[in-house]
This record gives structure tokens, C-alpha cells and sequence, in this order.
């Protein structure tokens, strides 16, 4: 694994998790002596994922543990002496062993942001071989999160908030790492201001470390492992308020077994005894939290049958079933022969709480599938979406770069045989724009050095893209970037996650609605301010940018 423990106990990324030719050129670097020559790095992105016109930043706190916990070990120096020439002066492997991040300082998008092409969600600025080896393990520590928490976003925008969300992905995932990660982040992810991205996840490893809620109940290993021939060694149950005699639970359901049959004109030996006595297991071990998984043999004449059995003796003792999962066929149409299966026998037996019993559903959903689940009239109350989310089909890979913007305070640009590539150079800050009603207008870059813009200044900007200026005078302005790192010092105390992701509801809450759509949406302006403009125009051999 690439993770080890930080001096909290928490997992960080190991510094040799990094492409080799950052060690090659740390050795150039050291080489030519300019190992500690002051530099500045941004990491951004090109192109919005999932052809939308938002992201969300995310993986700051896994990039402040890491750079906090930054040294190299002897086993790793001696790794990289054993595949660097073998000429090169030991005295350079004493500089790696003494490298540590104090003289390291990053600005940063705060976790959960609204993220836009070719604002910084880093600028990483120190000794320029220091920084430059911190560029691959930053790309990973940013990128997958930051796909994943959009993904999640996305995928909450459509079904809306009346459906709970769970992910459940892990063992879907590129490893376990990236289980992890994509569970935590797909929690941060939001679009609603009064509900969450995903509600949960089965990821029970994200809820010891990072307090992730985790759910989960029980697979269809569990119905076929039964036969029907099993006796419980206590079949006895109290009721839910503890008072009066306990009850013979397997015996109780066989009686409503077939008073729920001839309600639904079933055979009494048609539903499958191994899936009922699962069932009855399931409901010993959690009478409080009993859910049926329906769809082991047959939804219409096995699963609902026995669950309707075991939820109504579990409802005569006062307990309440928390619910079913169908996991196969067309979950859309089968919730909803459910849910008036649900309602005829909760009025016939006068149980009326059975009318509302929540229906889960999973089986591979993707976004065409979540929006059939998520139309009006549906009966599904729960989704678990495990590949969709987690490997990020539409996009998988978010497209982060790490490009050097100066060297020793002067600007330093990229130019390339492709324009798209072309860098911004130079220390910048960036700001946001505000109407007056709190909506997002643009994002402004602008050299480090420039005044700050003011709310109400009438200003003269450079959209991206665009062959003319435009003016610009914004009710409100907000300053982007904030100061996390300072030569290696925390500079305030990294958010919770329920924080973090409380700040992303509220970010996206801010979008005009023509840049939320997920088809063909309205592109979200990122602008430059004239004398960054002029300074890209200067340094480039191409013409105006």
C-alpha cells in the first residue's frame, strides 16, 4: 500500500508515490544548484467533467496530512539510489534525507468550492526541487477526489431530494484506495442546499476514519446460505417495548404466512422456506432494523410473501421493518406493484404503517437509469449506486495538471505546439464576482501584485476564449484562494468533512441554474484581468491568448 500512518493515526500518501522522472529532475535541479531557488506551482484543471460547467475542489485535508507528514525514509532514498546513475554524489541523497516541508506555503480553493478551467484549486510555492517532487502525489491526492465529489453532485442533481442516496461501491473500485477515497468524497458532494450528495455509504472502513454514516444490511449469500431446515437456537422474541411475554417469532410468521397468502392468492408453499428462514434470522439478530432483500428466487411469489410475513409478526410486537431492496429487473415498475402490494395488506390487516415502508433498489444504475428512478410518481425511496459513482464511467479521470507559473519571482509560461496547453504565468490571486442577488458572475485572475478588485468598481476583464473585453461591476467580490500552509504551518484547522461538505451545499446553492444543467449547459465565464493578459501576450510567441 502507498498509505501509512501520520502522527495522528490518520492515512497519508508516502513521497515515493510520485512518477520517477520527478526524481530526475530533482537531481538536474540539485545538479545545476538551483535545488533551492524560490518557485511556485498551480494546479487546475482544462475542461469541467462530465461535459458539465461546474466542478467542486476537493482532497485539501488529504493534501495538508500529506505535505505535513512529508520526509523521505532510508528505504526510500536508497530505492532511489538504486535506479538513479550510480556516479551521482551521495551528497545529494543527504539533501533528500533532509527534506521536509517547512519551507513550503500553499493557497488553496477551501474544501468543497465551486471549481472552474484554469483557476488554481493549489499554488504551491518553496525550494524548487522540493516542490517539484510534490507534484504527482498532489495530482492524485486532488484529482479523483475532486471528480468523484462533482460526480456525486451530479448524480444527487438528478435525483433530487426526495431520494436517499447511498454509495456502495467499494468493491467496484480501482483498489482499495480509491474505494476509500470515492467514498468519502461522493459524502462531500452536494446540490441541494437542504440535502446532502449521498446520504451513506457501505464503506465501513470511511466511517472509523473519516465519519462517513454507513448503512447496510444483507446480500443474497445470506437468503440462498438458509435451506428452511434451520432452528434458530432462540427463537424467542420481546417485544419492542419490553414489556409482556416474548413470542416464538418463526412460529408467528408461519401463521401470518398464510394469512398473507390468501391476500395475494398465493400457494402457501410457493414462497421459498430457506429465504424465509433468512428472513426470521435477519429479524432476531435486527428487529429494530429488519429489511427484506426481495429478489433471491422470485419478487411476487417468494420474497414479498416472506417479508410480509416476518414484518407482520415483527409489527405485532411492535417493531416497524425499515424496509425492502430489490437488486434485478425493472426496479422502477416492480416498486411500484410493490408499494400497492404494501397498501392492500396494510389496510387489510389494519397495519397501516406498511403502506410507507421504504423501497431500496440497486443493479449497476447509472445516470439514464437514476433518472427513470427519480421521475415523478416513483415509488423508490432508497438508491444504491456503486460503479456509477465510484469509477466515474462518463469521465474517468478529472485532467488536473500541476504547471510551474514562476521561478525566483519571475513569470514563467508554457507555450507548446497545442494553444489549449498554453499556461497562465506569473503569482496570481483570483477572486469571484457577485450580482446582487448572490449569484456567481465570473471568476477573475489577475497577477499577485495587481490591488485587489473592489465591489462596485466598474472593471474592464478578459474572458477566456473570448476576442474582446468586457465590463464588469459586481455588487460583491470574494477572494478565492486562501492561505492553508505557511512554511509548513497550518495556518487555521482543517474543516470536518460534514463541514466541508456543508460549504459545497452552500457554494452550489449559488449557481445560476444554466450552469447546473447536465446536458449542453451554460459555460461559467473565468476571466483575466488586463495586465495578466498583457503579461500571457508578451511572453507569447502566438499572439493575443
Amino acid at each position: 500500500m502507498e498509505m501509512e500512518l501520520d502522527g495522528e493515526g490518520r492515512m497519508v500518501v508516502r513521497p515515493l508515490l510520485t512518477d520517477l522522472y520527478q526524481a530526475t529532475m530533482a537531481l538536474g535541479y540539485w545538479r545545476a544548484g538551483r535545488a533551492c531557488e524560490a518557485a511556485e506551482f498551480e494546479l487546475f484543471f482544462r475542461h469541467c467533467p462530465f461535459g458539465g460547467s461546474f466542478a467542486l475542489s476537493a482532497g485539501l485535508q488529504d493534501c495538508m496530512r500529506f505535505l505535513r507528514a512529508f520526509r523521505l525514509r532510508d528505504a526510500d532514498v536508497q530505492f532511489l539510489a538504486s535506479v538513479l546513475p550510480p556516479d551521482t554524489d551521495p551528497a545529494f541523497f543527504e539533501h533528500l534525507r533532509a527534506l521536509d516541508c517547512s519551507g513550503v506555503t500553499v493557497r488553496a480553493l477551501p474544501e468543497g468550492s465551486l471549481a472552474f478551467p484554469g483557476v488554481p484549486l493549489l499554488q504551491v510555492s518553496g525550494p524548487l526541487l522540493l516542490v517539484q517532487l510534490l507534484e504527482t502525489p498532489l495530482l492524485c491526492l486532488v484529482s479523483y477526489a475532486s471528480l468523484v465529489a462533482t460526480n456525486a453532485a451530479r448524480l444527487r442533481l438528478i435525483a433530487g431530494p426526495d431520494k436517499k442516496l447511498l454509495e456502495m461501491g467499494l468493491r467496484r473500485a480501482q483498489g482499495p484506495d480509491g474505494g476509500f477515497t470515492a467514498s468519502i468524497y461522493s459524502y462531500l458532494g452536494a446540490y441541494l442546499p437542504s440535502h446532502p450528495g449521498f446520504d451513506s455509504s457501505s464503506n465501513t472502513l470511511a466511517g472509523q476514519l473519516r465519519g462517513v454514516p454507513v448503512a447496510g444490511t444483507l446480500a443474497h449469500s445470506f437468503v440462498t446460505s438458509f435451506s428452511g431446515s434451520e432452528v434458530p437456537p432462540n427463537p424467542m422474541l420481546a417485544p419492542a417495548s419490553s414489556e409482556g411475554p416474548t413470542v416464538d417469532l418463526p412460529a408467528r410468521v408461519n401463521l401470518w404466512l398464510k394469512r398473507v397468502c390468501l391476500c395475494l392468492g398465493l400457494e402457501e408453499q410457493e414462497p421459498h422456506p430457506g429465504e424465509r428462514a433468512a428472513f426470521v434470522a435477519y429479524a432476531l439478530a435486527f428487529p429494530r432494523a429488519f429489511q427484506g432483500l426481495l429478489d433471491s428466487y422470485s419478487v411476487r411469489r417468494s420474497g414479498l410473501p416472506n417479508f410480509l410475513a416476518v414484518a407482520l409478526a415483527l409489527g405485532e410486537l411492535g417493531y416497524r421493518a425499515v424496509g425492502v431492496r430489490l437488486d434485478s429487473g425493472d426496479l422502477l415498475q416492480q416498486a411500484k406493484e410493490i408499494r400497492g402490494i404494501f397498501r392492500t395488506v396494510g389496510a387489510q390487516f389494519q397495519m397501516p404503517w406498511l403502506e410507507s415502508v421504504p423501497i431500496a433498489v440497486s443493479n449497476n444504475i447509472d445516470e439514464k437509469e437514476l433518472m427513470r428512478l427519480a421521475q415523478k410518481g416513483s415509488e423508490v425511496n432508497v438508491i444504491g449506486i456503486g460503479t456509477s459513482v465510484v469509477t466515474c464511467p462518463k469521465q474517468p479521470s478529472m485532467g488536473c495538471v500541476y504547471k510551474l507559473v514562476s521561478v525566483g519571482g519571475q513569470p514563467r509560461i508554457k507555450l507548446t505546439e497545442d494553444p489549449e496547453k498554453q499556461t497562465l504565468p506569473g503569482s496570481k490571486a483570483a477572486f469571484r464576482f457577485l450580482g446582487p442577488d448572490g449569484s456567481l458572475l465570473l471568476d477573475l485572475l489577475q497577477l499577485a501584485e495587481e490591488p485587489p478588485p473592489k465591489a462596485g468598481q466598474e472593471l474592464r476583464v478578459w474572458p477566456r476564449g473570448a476576442q474582446e473585453p468586457c465590463t464588469v461591476k459586481p455588487a460583491q467580490v470574494e477572494p478565492l484562494l486562501r492561505l492553508c500552509l505557511q512554511q509548513g504551518q497550518l495556518c487555521e484547522p482543517l474543516p470536518s468533512l460534514d463541514e466541508s461538505r456543508r460549504f459545497a451545499q452552500q457554494s452550489l446553492s449559488r449557481l445560476r441554474p444554466a450552469h447546473k444543467q447536465l446536458q449542453s449547459p451554460a459555460v461559467y465565464p473565468v476571466a483575466l484581468s488586463e495586465r495578466l493578459r498583457a503579461l500571457v501576450n508578451s511572453l507569447s510567441t502566438r499572439g493575443p491568448l
